[in-house]
């Protein structure tokens, strides 16, 4: 195939991959509205774009289907009534044409030629559809089934539509340079500024070394100088004014490059950091079709309705979201939506409908899936939380319902007793989660009986790119993702209170508790007294804190620089950034800070009084390390060993269990298994290969109760395996006692 051909079948693909997006969109909305002509006279101009294209490069099967939907489409025109046997056929014509894009193009003619059949019987079904619809002899125009393959390539012009689009294919990794080639060339500008100014300076003074020599010169004539010496006077006055003179010419011409470099370096980083947005449009082209294929599998009418199509999103988010809104889709689908005739009991509209929005709010992105199904029945959650021995009936008739949401979450779980090939195994929120928390996002739910389920994400505009809080703590600068800032305050020193040796102030009338940044992140403490604070209000799903810094510097938009792999993970530290003055700063990581509070609050070693010392009255007794992803399960487990006198701290994952590990001596760890960023077995692996952590005895605690699970956590150095299905209190406590005896 010559280079011609080739170039003619990438322009095919290009006008399928767009041609038939908008049919099976177009299918999806006239299956609502059968009756609309503009869509029918889009979808018919779809078709007839593919036959056109598909003739130029000789794909007599894709021209005989195209040209059959096209038949459909005007019939439809005027005046056959299209039901739901004609929509699922088209679609799936639709889905034979969309497989062509996706083929590599020399591949393309090989392939439909393999699916003759596949085309051929797609092509006589459309036909054979209208056929019984109509109920009349076919005409010239519309030729039967047997003789559909061939006459009407000999018959139909050779016209086409092909749309030519202007595009760069681009290694994300090239990409992801210039973008950080950009910022530095940003930051590198902004250092002419100081130039600028100090050669402005110089020009002041030299004006004013200009005006001593003549007001000098005016003086030894009073008194009668030497000619000779005035001479030389003048002749220094000239030069300092040459001086003067030249220096200022140079400052022009330094202050327009500097200014023309800063305006040409922000509009070179704004052009490339925007290369990486894409529409919202372009991650769920192919849910609307999903949803409807897998409520008719269900036997339930389901619509699903996107806004926000031209919010733009980070390109590597846009991929990632995948996975968890497929997983949400499906979930509102099986979970939410109730059959027709539930839904007309109901006193509602017998299709029900799933709202998909993306936005952009407080410089974060928020996407929600929300149904008008029949919502989570929290009582029949907190029933099967018990069921599944999670926890006891007597503490989950305490759970909030907020806690009670967070059970969905965890791996496994599942309110189903059945398992189907779309729901029932307690995988698909867990992948949310777990998807979330590796891009710095969070999930919220809210449900109303009879009303419906709200999931709402919040995730980073972008990856590589933020906006930042640039803050001063004990003389260096940290940065706080401003997507996880809620307010920044300065709060005099009265507003400030204590209670029980923690400190707190309230926002929104609500207590919150403040802690010194310097202490959690293991700095030094400033010495001075303070009359104002400069507080950071962060919030995680678990609530909100303050962290009060030295100094706010800024707002910026800042580069994400990944930290050096050799340095690990580091604790509380999400990356590295340059500011705009050149200045190197470490990028705060929120849902680590909250974690290394909790520790803080475990040992019972917030600080005191105003912020003014660290407490020296810490609980004596043997400390223990609880390690779980559940917020419950770790709840649960820290308030069984509190209540025995022992000292607990709790980690929120592998990760976080493994830091808080080698910062401190404790006599026990206890691990659950899945959990992300670091799972148990390896956390219990590193453990046990560490020469100073080693003889830490460590408890496994696992959801997984099969042999080979047991056998693997025991392989690894686990000391004991507990399995939470049959996990009871005086279980863990004699275990515990067993290993490192009474607190």
């Amino acid at each position: 195939m010559s280079q011609a051909e080739l170039s003619m079948v990438e322009l095919f693909r290009v006008e399928v991959e767009n041609q038939t997006a908008d049919i099976i969109k177009g299918l999806l909305e006239l299956e609502r509205d059968s009756v609309n002509p503009k869509l029918l006279q889009s979808l018919m101009r779809s078709s007839h774009s593919i036959k056109g294209a598909a003739r130029i490069v000789n794909l007599p099967n894709a021209v005989v289907l195209a040209h059959a939907m096209e038949d459909c489409f005007s019939a439809a025109q005027k005046g056959l009534k299209l039901k739901r046997p004609h929509f699922d056929v088209l679609l799936k014509g639709a889905d034979h044409l969309a497989r062509i894009a996706l083929l590599d193009e020399t591949k393309i003619a090989g392939w439909i030629a393999e699916n003759t059949n596949t085309y051929s019987e797609l092509a006589t079904s459309i036909r054979g559809a209208m056929s019984m619809e109509q109920d009349k002899p076919p005409t010239n125009d519309q030729p039967t089934a047997e003789n559909a393959l061939t006459p009407e390539l000999q018959t139909e012009p050779a016209t086409v539509e092909v749309v030519e689009e202007k595009a760069l294919r681009i290694n994300a990794e090239l990409l992801d340079r210039l973008i950080g080639l950009a910022a530095e060339f940003l930051v590198e500008s902004r250092r002419l500024t100081p130039f600028v100014h100090t050669l402005l300076r110089i020009v002041r003074r030299q004006n004013q070394l200009t005006g001593r020599l003549e007001a000098l010169e005016r003086r030894l004539r009073e008194i009668g100088t030497d000619e000779h010496d005035l001479e030389m006077l003048r002749i220094a006055k000239h030069e300092s004014a040459d001086n003067a003179v030249n220096i200022a010419t140079q400052w022009r011409l330094l202050e327009g490059f500097e200014r023309r470099s800063n305006q040409l370096s922000r509009q070179l980083y704004k052009e490339a950091t925007t290369s990486r947005m894409r529409p919202f449009a372009e991650g769920v082209t192919c849910f609307p079709r999903m949803v409807r294929d897998i409520g008719r599998e269900l036997g339930k009418h389901v619509r699903l309705d996107i806004a926000g199509l031209n919010t733009l999103v980070d390109r590597d988010i846009l991929e990632i979201l995948q996975a968890p809104l497929n997983h949400l889709l499906r979930n509102a689908i099986d979970h939410g939506i109730e059959l027709p005739e539930e839904r007309l009991t109901a006193d509602k509209q017998e299709e029900g409908i799933i709202r998909l929005e993306a936005r952009h709010q407080a410089g974060m992105l928020f996407v929600s899936i929300e149904d008008d199904g029949r919502g989570i029945d929290p009582e029949l959650l907190r029933k099967t939380v018990v069921k599944r021995n999670l926890v006891s009936e007597e503490v989950a008739s305490g759970l909030s319902i907020s806690e009670l949401y967070d059970f969905l979450f965890l791996p496994g779980f599942t309110i189903k007793e059945k398992v189907t090939e779309i729901s029932g195994r307690g995988i698909g929120l867990d992948v949310v989660m777990n998807t979330l928390q590796q891009i710095r996002g969070s999930v919220r739910t809210h449900s109303e009986i009879g009303r419906g389920t709200h999931f709402q994400l919040q995730l980073p505009l972008t990856l590589s790119v933020m906006r930042g809080l640039v803050t001063q703590i004990a003389g260096e600068a940290y940065v706080f993702p401003l997507a996880r800032v809620e307010r920044v305050l300065v709060l005099e020193q009265h507003e400030i209170s204590s209670l029980q040796g923690h400190d707190f102030f309230y926002f929104n009338g609500k207590p919150v508790g403040v802690v010194a940044a310097a202490q959690v992140l293991e700095l030094p403490l400033s010495t001075e007294a303070n009359d104002r604070y400069n507080v950071v209000v962060i919030s995680d799903r678990d609530g909100r804190f303050g962290i009060t810094v030295d100094s706010f510097v800024g707002e910026s938009n800042l580069v994400v620089r990944p930290l050096e792999s050799c340095l690990g993970k580091l604790r509380d530290i999400a990356a590295e950034t340059l500011l705009e003055d050149g200045t190197p700063a470490l990028i705060i990581d929120i849902d680590d800070l909250t974690r290394s509070i909790d520790r803080l609050i475990g040992r019972n070693r917030l600080i005191r009084g105003k912020l003014g010392h660290v407490s020296t009255n810490a609980k004596q007794g043997k400390r223990i390390l609880v390690v779980d992803d559940s917020f419950t399960v770790r709840e649960v487990e820290r308030k069984l060993l509190e209540n025995k006198g022992y000292r607990v701290e709790v980690a929120v994952d592998g990760m976080d269990g493994w830091n808080a590990s080698k910062g401190g001596a404790f006599d026990l760890v206890i691990t659950d298994v899945d959990m992300p960023r670091m799972n148990g077995i390896e956390l219990v692996s590193k453990i046990k290969k560490n020469a100073a952590l080693k003889t830490i005895p460590v408890v496994i605690m696992s959801y997984k109760d099969r042999e080979e699970d047991r056998l693997r956590g025991l392989d690894a150095g686990a000391d004991y395996y507990l399995t939470k299905g049959n996990f009871n209190d005086e279980t863990l406590l004699e275990v515990v006692s067993s290993l490192i005896g009474e607190a």
